[in-house]
């Protein structure tokens, strides 16, 4: 947890709390946006979810795809139209309360969500940071592959993405998922 206080030091002090992107299953959905009070929320699962009370119906944006990371019969599989609509809908959070992005178990899609949205937020170059504070936050995380690849396209990282995210290692097995949340800035989970 990050507590901040204003750069001018003649300023009264007060403590703040930075914004958060925030990572959740589907089960956790209600809890994280009662407790949390986001006001974006990007859903990424193949079924439709409807937009809770709390969040304004223009701040919830649903990405209708399966958990896979290469084409299959039956199945929607991550595209790069996909990516682009995800990160320009990031692009109009304020960053005035938290982000929280959800899937099925809060493991694969979320977690590639999330990474994709840090980088584009804190720039080329950190792409290797950001995947070991993932690893570090979220265990359990497993990036979905195949939209790693279309971001790392995307955002034009030159394959920084996809090698960031399989030197992860192996993510522990959960049965179960927490709210994790991750920081917008690198210094601030210290």
């Amino acid at each position: 947890m990050f507590w901040g206080t204003l750069a001018n030091p003649a300023a009264p002090r007060f403590w703040f709390r930075m914004p958060r992107l925030l990572i959740s299953s589907y089960a956790a959905l209600p809890d994280a946006v009662r407790r949390h009070r986001p006001s974006h929320l990007l859903t990424l699962m193949d079924e439709h979810v409807p937009t809770p009370p709390e969040i304004l119906p223009d701040r919830h944006h649903r990405v209708r795809v399966h958990d896979i990371i290469e084409p299959a019969e039956g199945a929607i599989a991550p595209e790069p139209g996909h990516i682009e609509g995800l990160v320009s809908f990031a692009r109009s959070w304020t960053r005035e309360a938290p982000f929280l992005v959800h899937c099925w178990a809060g493991i694969s899609r979320s977690t590639a969500a999330a990474y994709i949205l840090l980088c584009d937020i804190r720039g080329p170059g950190h792409e290797a940071a950001i995947a070991r504070e993932l690893r570090a936050l979220a265990p359990h995380a497993q990036p979905n592959r195949l939209m790693i690849r279309h971001a790392d396209r995307f955002l034009g990282r030159d394959g920084r993405m996809i090698a960031s995210v399989e030197a992860m290692g192996e993510a522990r097995v959960v049965w179960e998922t927490e709210v994790v949340e991750v920081p917008l800035l690198a210094d601030e989970h210290v």
